[in-house]
């Protein structure tokens, strides 16, 4: 949140598993990745992105590991009870230090085994301030009473959470996903960075508490559990900032925003014809998305071989003297370089083959130049690659963005072997 020196234009707080995530109707993420591209070429140079979780942290790192997740400013995980920032995921120890109020796990883990009706979910889904059980929906209610008047005659002030149908959290009353989005809104404000729109968007009960925040936009996804449609019917059917989507998961965060009119909502995906699309402000991010765009489509073979118009528009936005370097540290002409994606049409047709950008952000670092760094990630099947990519443009008022230097290497995430493959 640091990079942001003004109020975020949009924050976008968003559930993972079956909301951002469909695991179950789109098995080539299409609906995500058509977000992934509008974000990185909308959004993400002034706007904050919240993942909020039921998953901990290590299941978190898993499903990132699984799907083409992009990297969140903020990840609330463990249903609200842990906040953490940036890509290094630092705690905030504020957050923990309220967690902590009249919060005692050892007392938890005693009572909780008195009742027969919970079991144990697994040991990565316990943390400290969350126990994890499933049961069946009939004890709910029963055991709901029971148990927080069991907490409360021992001094804890306990919330419990049902979602999913089964799963039943045991958590500290100032925690949820609710309660953190309220402290993220209050710490942003301090800091004189409150968001000028918020949308929250989740499935089941365990997001309930998202579309109770004031001045917060909300999406139920159109695949939303039965627990949360009834949460709604009894609380909330006529407030108008909340809406039950037509679309499942990301693409219903994709309708809301155009719903709520919270800014653009045409994900560059869907866009056809790239020599014809242009971003609503000047901005070098967008050149960058929109090529590896068209790389993906190229390689996939969605491109005809004979309608190389978009690489000719390409390569006259690119200087004379433009280099590319290769992650193995080898250079060559820019030109060159993108000459020879010629012999790359349709190589990866017929296999799952997906790239998308990650952090695309923009920086004008004299007037007219500007210095572009992403991730940009491929995968093939189940092998990912990801490059640390940096690209230099000057904007020149005839020509627009000009193309002058593209350096790549290899990410941590990617333990790959150099090879001689003039591949951007």
């Amino acid at each position: 949140m640091e990079r942001l020196t003004s109020s975020p234009r949009l924050m976008i707080v968003s559930d993972l598993d079956d909301t951002m995530v469909d695991h179950h109707k789109d098995p080539e993420n299409l609906a995500l990745l058509r977000f992934n591209s509008l974000w990185e070429d909308a959004y993400r140079h002034d706007s904050l992105l919240v993942f909020s979780t039921g998953r901990t942290q290590s299941m978190y790192k898993k499903l990132r590991k699984e799907k083409p997740l992009l990297t969140p400013d903020v990840i609330v995980t463990s249903v609200g009870t842990e906040i953490a920032y940036g890509n290094s995921m630092v705690l905030d120890n504020n957050w923990i230090e309220i967690m902590n109020h009249k919060w005692d796990r050892g007392i938890v883990e005693e009572e909780t085994s008195k009742f027969p009706e919970l079991t144990l979910q697994s040991g990565t889904e316990q943390r400290p301030h969350k126990l994890s059980f499933f049961i069946d929906k009939s004890k709910v209610q029963e055991v709901t009473k029971e148990l927080t008047q069991r907490l409360e005659k021992r001094g804890l002030d306990i919330k419990i959470i049902f979602s999913g149908g089964k799963a039943f959290d045991v958590i500290p009353k100032g925690g949820g996903k609710g309660q953190a989005l309220a402290y993220l809104l209050k710490k942003l404000k301090t800091e004189g960075k409150l968001p000028i729109n918020t949308l929250a968007c989740g499935d089941s009960g365990n997001d309930t508490e998202l579309f109770t925040i004031p001045n917060v936009y909300g999406a139920m996804v159109s695949n939303a559990q039965e627990e949360l449609l009834e949460w709604h019917a009894a609380n909330a059917k006529d407030n108008a900032n909340i809406i039950h989507a037509s679309e499942r998961c990301a693409g219903a965060i994709l309708q809301a925003i155009g719903h709520f009119k919270l800014g653009p909502n045409l994900s560059p995906r869907d866009v056809s014809d790239f020599l014809k699309y242009k971003a609503d402000n000047v901005n070098p991010s967008h050149e960058v998305v929109k090529f590896f765009l068209f790389y993906e489509r190229w390689r996939r073979g969605e491109v005809e071989i004979c309608d190389t118009s978009y690489i000719t528009s390409l390569k006259a936005s690119c200087h004379p003297a433009a280099v590319f370097v290769h992650p193995s540290g080898a250079e060559k002409s820019l030109r060159d370089t993108i000459d020879e994606l010629g012999k790359y049409n349709g190589d990866k047709k017929g296999k799952k083959f997906r790239v998308w950008t990650d952090q695309v952000l923009a920086t004008d670092t004299t007037p007219g130049t500007w210095i572009v760094k992403l991730d940009k990630w491929e995968q093939t099947g189940d092998e990912r690659k990801c490059c640390t990519t940096t690209v230099k443009f000057t904007l020149k008022e005839e020509e627009g963005f000009v193309w002058e230097h593209v350096q790549q290497t290899w990410s941590e995430a990617t333990q790959v072997k150099d090879d001689n493959n003039w591949i951007i």
